[in-house]
């Protein structure tokens, strides 16, 4: 979660010092946080990785005996359970082959470095708020040579009137499914399939930014391999929904993936060993992807309950975005400072042992603070009630009377 990045202080709500540690340091401010947060009896998910190297390996060695046959060997550069692996994610996704990489922005700079290549233009059209522009320090120029432009500056996806008229060229249409840091929002199915008709209109290519890919079948009613379908290939990341440690796959036609393979060699990304992400990984698509339908589902349960409580509370401005969440991911926008709110989450976890909200952070104007929910298996038991009782108890830390 991108809001578990902002570094909370012990402020009261005037902004003030407050609580032990007032002058506590960063780490022991993040320590705080993650003491607080891993150790609450109620979340609506799991959160940031808790518990001792020791426990989490026994507890990846329980739950892999489900999905794998642990008395096989480990892996050596990429066979074994890593190919195994690559085959039952092609096989999810309809594709022909995939590839396992170490991250996704090693396996999205490979793939659009190979588009490039094929279609003779290093120009990708893609999302100013997509992750490549966000959060890779402009990797994609730096070190692939690509060149990106961009068909919208508002945020949601594009459509496919903004892609035909794009005033510049380009070879590659990278689509993110969902649009993360526009609050998890994604087209319907109509304007996907007319988006991908417009950029086959201007003779290029579609790749699909599907870091969260596995969560959308239920907002466009397709399945995984009818949605990857109207690509030419797709990223899928196997922590970000799954649960997995780390890890991505690249999947696409199998003449493609050979070509990446070969890139993924050249960009480091052929390692000696990686059973232990590959085995959580396919954990994550045994346990984790066949209940993601049912975590959207909630998510809207969870959304309106929110939207409710905080419309009787008499906060002044609020915004629960989408309204209607489009997978089990969504942002809360309250008119606090997030250092305020961060606080109030940490002391309702410590003093309640309950996370309704994390870190928060302020990606507008100043005093405007916003944090993204997720809604997974430990959020399944919380009803409407539930949602309110706790949005009531965290608004009461954040403006006691």
């Amino acid at each position: 979660m991108s809001g578990d990045t902002v570094d909370e202080a012990h402020t009261g709500p005037d902004g003030s010092s407050a609580g032990p540690g007032g002058s506590a340091s960063p780490e022991e401010r993040r320590a705080r946080r993650a003491a607080a947060w891993n150790g609450a009896r109620r979340r609506l998910s799991e959160g940031l990785p808790a518990g001792t190297i020791a426990g989490r390996l026994a507890r990846l060695a329980e739950e892999g005996a489900a999905a794998y046959d642990l008395e096989r060997g480990p892996d050596l550069y990429g066979d074994g359970i890593v190919a195994d692996l690559e085959e039952r994610t092609a096989a999810l996704l309809g594709a022909e082959a995939a590839a396992f990489f170490p991250t996704g922005t090693m396996a999205q700079q490979v793939a659009l470095r190979c588009w490039a290549g094929r279609t003779g233009s290093p120009v990708v059209a893609l999302h100013p708020l997509s992750h490549p522009e966000r959060h890779e320090r402009g990797a994609l120029t730096h070190v692939s040579g690509v060149r990106t432009v961009h068909p919208t500056g508002a945020p949601r996806p594009p459509t496919a009137e903004e892609v035909r008229e794009l005033d510049e060229p380009f070879g590659t249409l990278l689509l993110e499914l969902p649009l993360r840091d526009a609050g998890f929002v994604l087209p319907t199915w109509d304007e996907l399939t007319e988006t991908v008709a417009a950029a086959r209109e201007r003779d290029a290519v579609v790749h699909f930014d599907g870091a969260r890919l596995w969560e959308c079948t239920a907002h466009f009613g397709r399945t995984l391999p009818e949605i990857a379908d109207l690509a030419d290939s797709v990223y899928v990341s196997f922590y970000k929904s799954l649960g997995g440690l780390s890890g991505a796959a690249l999947a696409g036609p199998e003449d493609f993936v050979e070509e990446a393979r070969a890139w993924r060699h050249r960009y480091g990304g052929q390692l000696f060993q990686q059973w232990p992400a590959a085995l959580a990984a396919l954990v994550g698509l045994e346990r984790e992807l066949p209940r993601l339908p049912e975590y959207a589902a909630h998510a809207k349960a969870v959304a309106g309950a929110l939207r409710e409580g905080l419309a009787e509370a008499g906060v002044p401005w609020f915004r629960v975005h989408p309204e209607e969440p489009h997978t089990h991911q969504f942002q809360v926008w309250l008119p606090y400072d997030a250092e305020v709110l961060t606080e109030a989450a940490v002391r309702q976890a410590e003093e309640d042992g309950t996370v309704l909200f994390r870190a928060w952070s302020e990606p507008g104007p100043p005093g405007l603070a916003m944090t993204e929910v997720t809604v997974a298996a430990p959020g399944l038991a919380w009803g409407p009630g539930d949602v309110r009782e706790a949005l009531s108890a965290f608004l009461a830390r954040v403006r006691p009377d």
